[in-house]
């Protein structure tokens, strides 16, 4: 929620012109799209306040198609953001989906530890993270199944048994050489 707090503000100034100044795009490493008035490596410029030269007399033509363009380009803009803010809320909700349905179907939680090794949570502590799992999925897709630590957990599927290959139909004769 924290996150989506500053796309949003930055979205809706986009949406109203009241940015004028240069937005920056990046992309971190684990893949969420960010926007800021700083420049950080790797971003892009995806808006910019280009300075306009003052004249002595500024033809009206010429000021009323630099604002209609200028208004094209921040619509252009505009949308862009909105894009990458959807493309984003759609990466979180589906990883917070994914979270969820592996916190019910799994019969014992575990959190990792330092050095990698599984630290298996109590009952009590596994009920709790699956309700934070459910409340994440809420709070990034609008709704979420409703899950109730007394249900039953569901029994896992089991394996298929794996098809036979098939023999070849190949002539031996003809896939010797004499």
């Amino acid at each position: 929620m924290l996150r989506l707090l500053p796309i949003t503000a930055l979205v809706l100034a986009g949406a109203c012109g009241l940015a004028r100044a240069d937005v920056f795009r990046w992309v971190d490493s684990e893949g969420i799209v960010h926007y800021s008035d700083e420049w950080v490596p790797g971003s892009v410029v995806i808006k910019t306040v280009k300075p306009h030269p003052e004249t002595a007399a500024p033809a009206a033509t010429s000021t009323a198609a630099n604002r209609a363009s200028e208004q094209l380009a921040d619509q252009a803009n505009s949308r862009a953001v909105q894009q990458d803010v959807a493309k984003a809320r759609d990466g979180q909700c589906s990883w917070a989906k994914d979270r969820y349905t592996k916190a019910i179907a799994s019969r014992r939680v575990y959190k990792e530890g330092k050095d990698g090794e599984r630290l298996y949570m109590s009952d009590a502590e596994a009920d709790a993270y699956r309700e934070q799992a459910r409340k994440d999925v809420q709070q990034a897709c609008g709704s979420a199944p409703e899950w109730k630590p007394d249900q039953p957990i569901p029994e896992p599927k089991p394996i298929p048994e794996p098809k036979p290959i098939p023999e070849p139909k190949v002539n031996p004769a003809l896939a010797t050489s004499e």
